[in-house]
């Protein structure tokens, strides 16, 4: 594909609450094995994109641990490869990104250093499978200066979250609304963007010059009079995980057999960083419903509508129901959790009982293991 990629995965949001203490949004756990910016990855490497760009800033080294090696998502080749840029102090700028358009201008020298006349913009929160080769097909049918991905969203609570567009039947976008408190549009921007790469160095160095910092208000809202900026529709699955509510919806998505048909037995695949991890292990007396329990575990206890990441343990007489459980948790004897979100490394003593009423609640419990 005639396109480089670039993954923004730097942003931090107070909406997921203390699930961002530790980790970059774009590191958030996803459906038993997987993170999410795994999925904008894969999308780029069964798109035939070689050379792609991930710009990381808060809480990023679990992201970075996780990027730490290309070949998970077969970008270790001669030719292009995977890129990791952080932050960096120099004679020119003592800045942390000020914001998206800034973090691509703060790394103007690999687009000027790319030779691809096209370049494929994302952003590592989503979950979806989308083959941008596709969207850039017609990006150059409708001879457009920037394509924005969009999707119809039948949840309208979910809406002032996003920038909302309107368009015309040929698809040109004649309004961006980014994050409106009250609109009666239901089509979503979903941050996936193609634009010429001549162009896009153009306008990042133009806001620049402006003091300008953000990618959609600072050059899509500004310039959608002056450029042709046309709209891709997607219909496919597409999900934002960036608030604690849309995190627990999607991962619970996951348990409808649609979900993961579409995902994991349909080309092409989800790659992810595979640990070498035994396969779960039920001991006398468990039961699991409906669940996806991942590599590493051990159950003894009952488990109903919920998604048990990594190396997680259930103690005897134990109920976990709807609830997700992340990485390397140890659930005492005799504890109940019902609707819940459980951080990665607490340790539930036994015999507590923690129940989310309506929304989900997040649990975090650093105490010692007791056996």
């Amino acid at each position: 594909m005639k396109a480089i990629g670039i993954i923004l995965a730097g942003g931090n949001n107070k909406m997921m609450k203390e699930l961002s203490n530790k980790r970059a949004i774009a590191a958030m756990p996803v459906a038993g094995s997987y993170r999410s910016i795994d999925f904008a990855l894969s999308n780029m490497s069964n798109s035939k994109i070689q050379k792609v760009a991930v710009i990381t800033q808060y809480n990023a080294r679990s992201l970075n641990e996780h990027l730490s090696s290309s070949k998970w998502w077969d970008f270790g080749r001669k030719q292009g490869g995977l890129f990791v840029f952080t932050p960096t102090i120099t004679a020119d700028s003592s800045y942390w990104y000020r914001g998206t358009a800034d973090s691509l201008y703060q790394n103007l020298q690999f687009l000027k250093s790319s030779h691809e006349p096209y370049v494929v913009i994302a952003s590592g929160d989503g979950i979806y499978k989308l083959d941008y080769g596709k969207v850039l097909e017609y990006h150059i049918e409708k001879k457009a200066d920037i394509t924005m991905v969009v999707k119809k969203l039948e949840d309208r609570s979910e809406i002032n979250r996003f920038g909302v567009v309107s368009m015309t039947e040929e698809g040109r976008v004649t309004e961006i609304d980014e994050k409106p408190l009250e609109t009666n549009l239901s089509t979503v921007s979903t941050g996936i963007y193609i634009i010429r790469r001549r162009l896009l160095i153009e306008l990042i160095e133009k806001a620049a010059e402006e003091d300008r910092h953000d990618f959609v208000r600072d050059i899509l809202v500004r310039y959608k009079n002056l450029k042709k900026i046309y709209a891709y529709k997607l219909d496919t699955y597409w999900s934002n995980i960036s608030t604690v509510n849309s995190y627990y919806k999607t991962n619970m998505d996951f348990l409808k057999k649609d979900v993961r048909n579409y995902f994991f037995k349909q080309y092409p695949d989800i790659y992810t960083k595979v640990e070498d991890l035994p396969p779960a292990k039920y001991n006398f007396g468990a039961e699991v419903r409906n669940s996806l329990v991942s590599s590493g575990c051990i159950v003894n206890g009952c488990v109903e509508n919920s998604v048990l990441f990594k190396k997680i343990y259930i103690g005897n007489n134990s109920v976990v129901k709807n609830c997700i459980i992340l990485n390397d948790v140890y659930i005492g004897d005799n504890s109940y959790l019902e609707n819940c979100i459980v951080e990665s490394g607490s340790t539930i003593k036994a015999n507590s009982r923690y129940v989310g009423e309506g929304d989900p609640i997040i649990v975090v419990e650093d105490n010692p293991i007791y056996y």
